[in-house]
């Protein structure tokens, strides 16, 4: 993104209009399923009946991305604060929303200050599906959010842009595995040994690992055989709109 571009985000974040739409979260549990705890819950958007995210996504547009990431920041820290969260809070933001990192997180501190919850407990994690031309720009944007003392997470590695080439100009606390890699894992010696390499590469980096889209208790327990600690997807527990999970209703595997 070039100083044109930045001025004119700028000038647009000033200028933004209140959303003419209302929104809310859904939780989905991240486990430690080492030590059986909830290790983080993730913020899903949602409609403010529980409507799947694409009926909120589905509103975004250029004149309103800006206005929608911030809005999205307290509304989920509101959300995660009301529920009285003790895990991390994992938050999805949108890359091609920030234009000046050290001034767009202001409204993030503001609302964590406002509602009590710690900064030391978010994770800011790039959104699915957002598409980044500029891979230095990311590293930036992730760089000042560690810096200020938020943990930091790539989405879907693996998968598109979230790749190798990020992670050789920025190496987060966590990567998150693709989901297409964790399927069926168990019955696939190919995958089991890409998930195995990129396991061993994230040690040597000091980067924690989470899965993501775990379906079944064999493929959990194929990738805890593989080192992985940190698991999430249906098998331990689905989104619960503006309701967060416990350890007593995760099915850990032995």
């Amino acid at each position: 993104m070039n100083s044109t571009d930045k001025r004119a985000g700028c000038a647009q974040c000033v200028d933004a209009q209140p959303l003419d739409f209302e929104f809310s979260y859904a939780f989905q549990p991240i486990v430690d399923v080492r030590a059986r705890r909830i290790f983080a819950h993730e913020g899903l958007v949602r409609g403010t009946a529980g409507e799947p995210a694409a009926s909120v996504l589905s509103r975004i547009t250029a004149s309103n991305r800006y206005a929608f990431d911030q809005a999205c920041r307290d509304k989920v820290i509101q959300t995660a604060s009301r529920l009285q969260m003790g895990s991390y809070l994992s938050i999805n933001f949108l890359p091609n929303a920030i234009y000046r990192p050290e001034l767009c997180i202001r409204s993030t501190l503001r609302a964590a200050r406002r509602y009590g919850f710690p900064v030391e407990q978010i994770i800011f994690e790039t959104v699915e599906g957002e598409q980044v031309s500029d891979g230095s720009w990311l590293a930036e944007i992730l760089s000042e959010y560690k810096r200020i003392g938020f943990k930091t997470a790539i989405d879907d590695f693996g998968a598109g842009f979230a790749g190798l080439t990020l992670l050789a100009d920025f190496q987060p606390d966590i990567v998150k595995l693709d989901m297409a890699l964790i399927r069926a894992i168990d019955q696939s010696p190919p995958r089991r040994a890409i998930v195995a390499g990129v396991v061993a590469m994230c040690r040597e980096l000091g980067i924690e690992v989470i899965a993501e889209g775990i379906e079944t208790a064999d493929e959990a327990r194929c990738l805890a055989d593989l080192g992985i600690g940190l698991m999430q997807g249906y098998w331990f527990g689905r989104p619960q709109f503006e309701r967060i999970a416990h350890e007593a209703d995760i099915p850990w595997v032995a």
